[in-house]
């Protein structure tokens, strides 16, 4: 479950924040640009990415002044950095912190930076990603910065298309995302619960005018600099010029291209966290479970495609892929992959996967289409979000089989599901092309 949202004094000015884990040390997350710590937990991969930083430490992080759940403040009279980081201290002491580890992704890591120099007594450790040291005005020392031009363009871009992402915003932010609507989607309602139009961009301005330069050779607590390597937003050149200004710095270049936390891999990014703070890496996560697998594709759908026509035939498909995830979601299972008008889902059981595939036929018979659907239990390989093995090619070659209407299942799926009132009929032996011996497959009746 989420942690609670709690709200601490920072002037006349109430900072939302969480606490989450009971480890034995402090680390305070402070997002970039604007943020919605209630929000965070709703995206899966950012869920997991907090979930582990909790593991280790007792996780502390905060909406700034003006973001998300924190209070607003007028744009005609914005925080400085200054401001800001009075906000981290005043967390710190509603939370009883003396002393903690500061972790900053993007204009957040300024923030982390300004106060490691400030109070050093109470830093732990700094650890920065994604950040850069100035944000506007390229020169000799800093060619990196964007032109006061180039900055304005950005502002105003934001505040004209602000909550409703762009293909080359997802492309610019989180290439490794493009062509998942969910995830844009669920970025979008996030950008907008963060921030109004306004604010944003009056934000962005601010940020534009950061330039830490001077204060990174004071910096003298334990630091690590992560960069990924193909940053748009900021260059990996910026992370490393962080890490040559701040004495004994380590600097770690990530691979990913990735400026949004959760498009990447962010379990890389919370190894490195995790073995920089305790000294101790991870253990490796096993890359092999049991897992059931189910494969849904529409019946027939080239010739209905012919007959509807092309726009009737996307809002026939739109329909379709909702009715599917609602019927995955209720019987708990997970969208892995779709191409055209299919799904493949894993479940962690096989009676669910049945009901799913089932209820999911019912459920768009009234669309006027059928759905055939395989599934099968067995070893599967986990490749981040996705799975392999041969468990997976045999799902997929039992629901080719499938007639309208029908829902296919392998002997070991029938077998582990004795007892549950589901029933079958035997629908002989097959020869499954690519994948070893003969198959005994039976239909959910």
């Amino acid at each position: 479950m989420p942690p609670e949202t709690l709200y601490a004094r920072s002037g006349d000015v109430n900072i939302a924040y969480q606490v989450a884990g009971k480890g034995p040390l402090d680390l305070v997350y402070v997002p970039g640009w604007v943020s919605n710590v209630e929000l965070m937990w709703e995206e899966p991969a950012m869920a997991r990415f907090l979930g582990r930083l909790a593991s280790f430490s007792r996780l502390i992080l905060f909406d700034k002044r003006g973001t998300g759940l924190s209070d607003r403040v007028s744009n005609d009279k914005l925080p400085t950095l200054e401001e800001r980081m009075d906000d981290v201290r005043a967390v710190l002491e509603a939370v009883g912190s003396d002393r903690a580890a500061l972790f900053g992704h993007s204009e957040g890591g300024n923030m982390c930076v300004l106060f490691a120099a400030t109070y050093p007594e109470r830093t732990a450790a700094l650890i920065t990603l994604g950040s850069f040291a100035k944000r506007r005005d390229p020169d000799e020392d800093y060619p990196w910065a964007p032109t006061a031009d180039d900055r304005e363009e950005t502002v105003a871009a934001v505040e004209l298309n602000w909550g409703h992402l762009r293909l080359e915003d997802v492309e610019y932010y989180a290439p490794s995302r493009l062509g998942d609507d969910q995830f844009a989607r669920n970025l979008e309602q996030y950008l907008r619960r963060a921030a109004s139009p306004g604010a944003a961009a009056a934000l962005l301005r601010m940020n534009s005018y950061i330039d830490v330069r001077d204060v990174l050779p004071t910096i003298r607590v334990p630091t690590l600099v992560l960069h990924r390597r193909g940053d748009h937003d900021v260059n990996v050149a910026e992370g490393r010029y962080l890490a040559a200004k701040i004495p004994e710095a380590q600097f770690v270049e990530l691979p990913g291209d990735d400026h949004w936390i959760s498009a990447g891999n962010p379990d890389e990014i919370a190894d490195e966290i995790e073995e920089f703070l305790t000294g101790t890496r991870p253990v490796p996560e096993l890359d092999r479970v049991l897992a059931t697998v189910l494969f849904t594709d529409i019946v027939g759908s080239t010739e209905r495609a012919v007959e509807l026509g092309d726009r009737r035939w996307r809002d026939v498909l739109a329909t379709h892929d909702a009715a599917v995830r609602r019927e995955l979601e209720r019987f708990r299972g997970r969208e892995v992959d779709t191409a055209g008008d299919g799904f493949l889902a894993a479940f962690d059981g096989p009676a669910r996967a049945v009901r799913c595939a089932m209820a999911a036929g019912e459920a768009v018979r009234d669309l006027g289409v059928e759905i055939r659907a395989g599934i099968h239990t067995g070893e599967c390989e986990l490749d981040g979000p996705k799975i392999r093995g041969i468990a997976v090619h045999t799902g997929a070659r039992i629901a080719s089989l499938a007639g309208a209407g029908e829902v296919l299942v392998s002997q070991t799926v029938k077998d582990l599901v004795s007892g549950s009132g589901l029933a079958f009929e035997d629908r002989g032996v097959h020869e499954l092309k690519g994948v070893p011996g003969e198959w005994r497959v039976y239909a959910a009746v």
